[in-house]
């Protein structure tokens, strides 16, 4: 297609997408299924907030479609995704790490069921971006977001029960999830990722930009403070990628900005916790949650370097188990460790937490260099941002079953894999 003139120099005119045949159709809508089975978003309404251990393997086998559509995924392009996960060397050691972990679990057989679905979670990450070029990938992340958030809106209005929360904060949107921090959390990741479908695909931004202007209006009705900061932040971040990406005079202002933000923001954590903690209304143990991470720490003290296996130290109810000794010493039963750093370190020990940490260096470093180079950025910079933020106070990271780790995967394997390559294996 012949160049169209802009001024004194030229742009190539945007090439056609491609037809969208029967084939083409189908792997879309294996990505969005999958994207929306490991949203979770179907767990609490179907089965409650306590879920009894039958209903608890009713849910496993609900997700095996799930990993159906990973596995369709990867035979439509495996030499792609083999190719794709190979450029993250890393995140083939965090999962050889996992795996080992059985040998060493305080409970193998539960680690190893959990292993296989580990695999199978960041199976569909990888294949996601082997198979979509970077627009794609967002506007299958921003349809996926789009759904939950519509649902997570009709919800509440239709069935306030189950929707708005009765007892703790009552009042407080929850959408289809067990409490507002999930719905909150979940849409400051979505008005990222809808932001920037707009910022890929300018001919549809106007319809990523009203779903992304619902997912403002669902963190504010969850009234959770963390996720509305988080969505601020992630809003930066697009803004930051749009002034960046201007010219090179912006580029060197706006990484200079860049560096005295983040010299600011650990400034203020270091300094004046407290008035943050009061702006956001929250106490100095972040509800609780600095209580359960000393209570880890003690345990991590017991076995540092292994930790006691993969995904199952939360399960292990008995009186001795390190959840007894957590739940005794923080005053409060908690369902993991509220920090994905010290779940890893928990979990898999210091080996562990040295894969995942370098799994997740590999990827700040490759946001970093698409920032000057890969118009992917608009949707890794703001993702991660939001991701980062959420690992602090959740366990996000190296899960099963979690579709913020898939997403994480996605992208992370998406930046060593440029659409150039997607371009050339579909040839």
């Amino acid at each position: 297609m012949r160049a169209q003139p802009l001024g004194p120099a030229y742009v190539a005119a945007p090439r056609p997408a491609p037809p969208l045949t029967l084939w083409r159709l189908l792997l879309l809508g294996a990505a969005l299924f999958l994207l929306l089975v490991y949203s979770q978003a179907w767990v609490f309404p179907l089965m409650g907030e306590q879920a009894t251990a039958a209903e608890g393997g009713l849910i496993r086998v609900l997700y095996l479609p799930a990993y159906a559509a990973g596995f369709l995924l990867l035979a439509a392009a495996p030499g792609a995704s083999l190719m794709a996960l190979l450029r993250q060397p890393f995140l083939i050691l965090l999962m050889l790490v996992i795996a080992a972990s059985v040998f060493w679990s305080i409970a193998p057989d539960q680690t190893l069921r959990r292993v296989f679905a580990a695999y199978c979670s960041a199976l569909g990450g990888v294949v996601l971006a082997a198979r979509f070029k970077w627009a794609e990938l967002a506007e299958v992340f921003a349809a996926a977001f789009a759904i939950l958030a519509v649902i997570a809106f009709i919800t509440p209005i239709v069935l306030p029960s189950v929707g708005v929360m009765q007892e703790i904060f009552p009042g407080a949107w929850r959408g289809v999830w067990p409490e507002k921090n999930a719905l909150g959390g979940n849409m400051a990741i979505g008005f990222a990722i809808m932001g920037a479908a707009a910022a890929l695909n300018p001919r549809r931004w106007m319809i990523w930009c009203g779903f992304a202007a619902l997912a403002l209006l669902l963190t504010l009705l969850s009234t959770s403070k963390t996720s509305l900061v988080a969505l601020v932040l992630g809003l930066g971040g697009l803004v930051f990628v749009a002034i960046l990406r201007r010219g090179p005079i912006t580029r060197v202002a706006m990484v200079w900005l860049g560096v005295v933000a983040v010299g600011l923001g650990a400034g203020v954590a270091l300094f004046a916790a407290d008035a943050v903690f009061d702006l956001l209304g929250k106490d100095a143990t972040l509800t609780g949650r600095t209580k359960i991470w000393a209570a880890a720490m003690n345990q991590i003290e017991l076995r540092p370097w292994l930790g006691y296996g993969f995904g199952v130290v939360w399960d292990d109810l008995g009186p001795w188990s390190p959840h007894a000794a957590m739940a005794a010493e923080a005053g409060f039963t908690a369902q993991h460790a509220h920090n994905a750093w010290i779940e890893q370190w928990l979990g898999m020990g210091l080996l562990g937490l040295a894969a995942f940490s370098l799994f997740y260096a590999q990827t700040l470093f490759l946001a970093l260099l698409a920032l000057f180079r890969d118009k992917g950025a608009y949707l890794a910079v703001p993702f991660l941002i939001v991701y980062s933020l959420m690992t602090i106070t959740e366990s996000v990271a190296v899960s099963y079953n979690d579709f913020r780790w898939v997403l994480f995967v996605a992208i992370a394997v998406k930046l060593a894999w440029p659409d150039e390559a997607v371009a050339r294996h579909r040839a």
